[in-house]
């Protein structure tokens, strides 16, 4: 798990987006958050651990940077 000092360091904002969402979601279901603070917002609370490294995702890359070279060429 990777930690982010800010914003500009993720690879892609949309896919942090939706892991944020996402864990936000569990903790307005009851989820304890795993970090200690007097942040009371669920959101900001997932952001925050995901930003640390706490919450574990996966960058995919787009398509065109998974072509092989030699598909590449033939275009």
């Amino acid at each position: 798990m990777q930690a982010y000092k800010s914003i500009e360091e993720i690879p892609s904002r949309y896919e942090f987006v939706h892991v944020v969402a996402r864990r936000a979601r569990k903790i307005q279901n009851g989820a304890r958050p795993m970090l200690n603070t007097p942040v009371k917002k669920p959101t900001r609370i997932a952001e925050l651990e995901t930003m640390s490294g706490m919450v574990e995702y996966y960058h995919l890359p787009a398509a065109s940077e998974t072509e092989p070279e030699a598909e590449k060429s033939e275009k």
